[in-house]
């Protein structure tokens, strides 16, 4: 019986080193693929924001010589310009002449020189204190007290230009609540704690939420719109913020997903005629007629797939493209049959492009991915209202992305969604040559922000 155990124990461990073994060698297999796919890669060039879409921060920037340039000579006459609507005036006349001394007050004058002083006066807390008296009604015994004034209602003490202040050095200047306190502090002489920034921040919620409904109504109205998204961090997760715009209108969405189902959500049974974006699947597909691809991010793709060693595709491709965008900005002066004309050969050009034999594999991708693109390339040529390139949507991100690196990001979701409304009335704001302080007080008293005409 012992023999037999033995023999037992000896198989099953026979058995159990040749499954180690299978998974070993499969574990070797994977790795030796790795090693072969890290090799391929060594002689590929790095991705730079010039050659992809790595963004502008993590490129590292040549260290260059130190010594300044010359100081330009400046323009004749260069100067501050004359405040249009000075508070004060202070008209000086002469008294006497500084050559003879010359008694001079009854002479005729006029303006020799005019220049303004500028200075910011000290600024106070203006605090109303509001007394509600009261007493017992002689007549029915019972007590009665006076109703209080409009706008000097019981509640928050703060008033409507005060949460202006808050709203826009917190949400658009991206100063921490900390510091936001420090400032209140030293510079209005206004002690408030950061509980009570975050309540007047949270009662703000209700107001750019209407205010965003109606920038979105106009936006959808349209025919054509842009998008893009970056990365957002909300709490212990990662978000994403999504940008829509078009015109004098944008939008703003924070939300944990970057998928089509974000655009859905937004755009509901709206379709527009065409849509901007990159290359992105979460932006294709949305355009009832045409959709224009960023041709700046495909310029830089171009450019990669140069590094790589494409000398055949990629070269040619990259001074169409050039050649398209060139075209684009000259658009205002052009006729619409010079821009058929353009849009035409083009195509032809790149038709010619097309029937090149790539010879490396970067231009053996490079050829599919215009082949794939090929109709959303020269949309807005004769489509004025449409731009060749995505900039609109990164530009509108930009200050998002400072205000990412500030902050760190949201510690809650309801403050991801309001700074999403905030940016979205500024932005608008911004388009329609309405200052940001001046938008968020009208949102604030539930006014639309003026539609230029």
């Amino acid at each position: 019986m012992t023999h037999s155990s033995d023999l037992a124990d000896k198989d099953a461990l026979i058995a159990a080193l040749i499954a180690r073994n299978e998974v070993l060698v499969a574990e070797v297999t994977r790795l030796a693929a790795r090693v072969a796919e890290l090799e391929a890669k060594l002689g590929l060039p790095p991705k730079t924001p010039d050659n992809s879409s790595t963004p502008p921060s993590k490129g590292r920037k040549p260290s260059r010589a130190g010594a300044s340039k010359a100081k330009a000579k400046p323009h004749a006459g260069s100067h501050r310009a004359l405040h249009p609507n000075p508070t004060n005036k202070c008209d000086v006349f002469a008294s006497s002449c500084r050559c003879c001394g010359a008694d001079v007050s009854g002479a005729s004058q006029f303006v020799c020189e005019a220049y303004d002083r500028i200075e910011i006066p000290e600024v106070a807390p203006d605090v109303t204190r509001v007394s509600l008296f009261g007493g017992v009604c002689p007549c029915c015994t019972t007590r009665f007290k006076a109703e209080p004034p409009a706008g000097l209602e019981p509640g928050s003490p703060f008033g409507p230009n005060l949460r202006a202040f808050v709203i826009y050095l917190r949400s658009v200047q991206g100063i921490p609540l900390a510091r936001l306190r420090d400032a209140m502090s030293d510079l209005f002489g206004l002690d408030i704690s950061e509980g009570a920034l975050v309540n007047i921040l949270a009662a703000s919620t209700e107001p750019f939420s209407a205010a965003v409904a109606m920038i979105k109504d106009r936006l959808l109205a349209g025919t054509a719109i842009a998008s893009d998204e970056t990365g957002l961090r909300v709490g212990n997760a990662n978000w994403w913020l999504w940008v829509f715009h078009h015109g004098d209108s944008a939008v703003f969405i924070a939300d944990r997903h970057r998928s089509k189902a974000v655009v859905e959500g937004f755009l509901g049974e709206v379709r527009p005629d065409y849509w901007i974006s990159d290359r992105y699947g979460g932006q294709m597909g949305w355009a009832k007629r045409d959709h224009q691809v960023c041709l700046a991010h495909l310029i830089r793709d171009v450019q990669y797939a140069i590094d790589a060693g494409d000398t055949v595709l990629a070269p040619a491709v990259k001074g169409l493209l050039k050649r398209a965008c060139a075209i684009g900005r000259r658009r205002p002066d052009l006729t619409d049959g010079t821009l058929k004309t353009y849009e035409a050969d083009l195509d032809r050009r790149l038709d010619r492009i097309m029937a090149l034999q790539p010879t490396h594999p970067a231009g053996e991708k490079l050829h599919r991915i215009i082949k794939k693109t090929r109709r959303s390339l020269f949309v807005f040529i004769q489509n004025r209202q449409i731009s060749a390139t995505n900039n609109g949507s990164e530009r509108a991100l930009r200050p998002c992305a400072v205000y990412r690196k500030i902050t760190n990001g949201f510690r809650s979701e309801w403050g991801a969604a309001l700074y999403a409304d905030i940016r979205s009335v500024v932005e608008t704001a911004r388009r329609r040559a309405v200052r940001a302080i001046d938008a968020i007080r009208l949102t604030l008293c539930g006014e639309p922000i003026q539609i230029p005409s």
